[in-house]
């Protein structure tokens, strides 16, 4: 019970009256006099007056305000789990660091030759919206799959990092699929028609083919040995 209510049911109980009737008189119900009695309502300052009038006795005590404790009907919120709000907090700044780091650093694909299967990425700077001077969305890296290319230092298991591209230039090393083989080979162009297709395992491997029938996937740019 309140100091407020204590009050109250004293000066209701002097006056010989019940609950109802002190309700009928301010014109609430006999409900709320029985929360106001027993700490569940506060009465604001005009009610107090109200009740002083009616029960004849100042139950406007300012001491009251200040030690009484409020009954508040509206629900609490449950504590906040102090771990999950560090979570959440590191979340948050987690997401604004990736973003920020999104706008410089870009995973870049690695792929096997067929250029569907992703093996792995590898994470390049960004500069004008472009990696290397190319387009983000025409740049990746593919696996060597063989030592085709081992007298051009490029070995099986070393990263080539390529950019799409659809015509060749002179002396270049690419990509290619010919007759649904795909391989890396230095190309030299020998007339409009014709192009020469440069290999070296063990020693130097020069094969002539039609310039239609080699489709080009990339062209290798530069080649991350793998010690």
């Amino acid at each position: 019970m309140s100091r407020v209510g204590e009050k109250v049911k004293k000066a209701r109980l002097e006056n010989k009256l019940t609950q109802k009737q002190l309700g009928k008189k301010l014109g609430v119900s006999e409900t709320f006099i029985n929360e106001v009695e027993t700490g569940k309502k506060i009465l604001n300052e005009k009610l107090i007056d109200r009740i002083s009038k009616v029960l004849n006795t100042d139950i406007n005590d300012i001491s009251m305000y200040s030690e009484e404790p409020v009954y508040d009907e509206t629900p609490k919120k449950a504590p906040e789990n102090k771990s999950f709000k560090e979570h959440k907090d590191n979340k948050e700044v987690n997401e604004i660091w990736n973003k920020a780091f999104g706008d410089v650093l870009k995973n870049v694909p690695i792929y096997d030759y067929s250029l569907s299967n992703v093996l792995s990425f590898r994470q390049m700077p960004v500069y004008s919206n472009k990696i290397e001077g190319y387009p983000q969305d025409k740049v990746f890296f593919i696996s060597i799959e063989d030592d085709d290319m081992l007298g051009f230092r490029i070995a099986k298991g070393d990263l080539a990092f390529c950019h799409a591209i659809k015509e060749v230039q002179n002396n270049s090393i690419y990509l290619l699929e010919i007759n649904n083989e795909r391989f890396v080979r230095q190309v030299k162009k020998l007339d409009s028609t014709k192009i020469l297709l440069v290999s070296n395992k063990a020693s130097v491997k020069a094969e002539t083919v039609n310039i239609k029938e080699a489709h080009v996937l990339g062209k290798v740019d530069k080649i991350e040995i793998q010690l």
